[in-house]
């Protein structure tokens, strides 16, 4: 029995993402999202100065919290918690950092600080 409802919530969860992930579908419209952008990627901090043209993230969303896992050794920026400022732009709230994330079906673009950390990303899907 245990395992007729696992692969039953693993069908629902792979429905979900693939819904999520769809190209037409804008982070901005939705609660729940994922899906990879490409392009230039960086990051900056005390011991790293990282710089990819051809890099990516992947971008997952629940709810107000946005979690972007990088490729090139660039360290995850998760737990970022945003509220909408316009159709496309979104801006940080509380105290889990500061900077602009702009991110739509086809871009995102990222300037974002935390902990003496920065995360750039500008980025096609």
């Amino acid at each position: 029995m245990k395992s007729i409802l696992s692969i039953i919530g693993a069908v629902l969860l792979a429905t979900v993402l693939f819904v999520a992930c769809s190209k037409d579908k804008d982070p901005a419209d939705t609660d729940i999202f994922a899906g990879t952008f490409k392009g230039k990627i960086g990051y900056l901090d005390a011991e790293k100065n990282i710089s990819q043209d051809n890099g990516s993230v992947f971008v997952t969303k629940i709810g107000t919290r946005y979690d972007f896992r990088f490729s090139d050794g660039i360290p995850d920026l998760t737990g970022v918690e945003f509220e909408k400022k316009d159709d496309n732009t979104m801006i940080s709230i509380g105290s889990s950092g500061t900077g602009l994330i702009t991110i739509n079906k086809d871009k995102l673009v990222i300037g974002f600080t935390r902990d003496k950390k920065t995360w750039t990303a500008d980025c096609n899907r």
